[in-house]
């Protein structure tokens, strides 16, 4: 069952999977079509999960799950990333790869390897204070308010 992301409640469980590129309008119709559909039949154990999605920045997909009713189980999450494994393929896209980091410079979402961050961080072309994306985080309320902070509130800390 889909419901609005927003109407999630804070404890669901969230995945996000960031793009190496943005998407064009066009692509997010079809995408945003595509998550519906998926989260529409997406089960566990023959049971309807309850899910919401939201696309952020033109290139962060955020797939949310309610666990009062359902978790999600090995199956079910298996299925997810077999879909998103789709999406790789339909739009040449990379999604899964979590060696990648994403961070703003000034209203631009950036997108650069790891290594490459790293010098970044040591030749000072990133400060402390400078906006990373946590793709880690694990509820919606992490979500909300630890998702796009700061460098030194991130696991990206660990570079300064």
């Amino acid at each position: 069952m889909v419901i609005e992301f927003k109407d999630l409640p804070s404890s669901a469980r969230v995945w996000i999977y960031q793009a190496n590129r943005g998407f064009n309008d066009e692509e997010l119709k079809q995408i945003s079509e595509k998550i519906k559909e998926f989260l529409e039949r997406w089960t566990v154990h023959g049971k309807a999960l309850k899910a919401g999605f939201e696309i952020r920045y033109k290139r962060f997909i955020v797939i949310g799950l309610d666990q009062s009713q359902a978790n999600a189980s090995g199956c079910s999450i298996d299925a997810s990333v077999h879909f998103i494994q789709t999406l790789e393929k339909d739009y040449n896209v990379d999604l899964l790869d979590k060696m990648n980091v994403s961070f703003k410079n000034g209203e631009y979402v950036a997108y650069k390897p790891l290594l490459d961050f790293k010098k970044m961080v040591k030749q000072k072309a990133v400060s402390p204070q400078t906006i990373v994306f946590n793709n880690l985080v694990n509820t919606k309320e992490e979500y909300t308010d630890f998702w796009e902070v700061p460098m030194t509130e991130s696991w990206h800390s660990r570079f300064l």
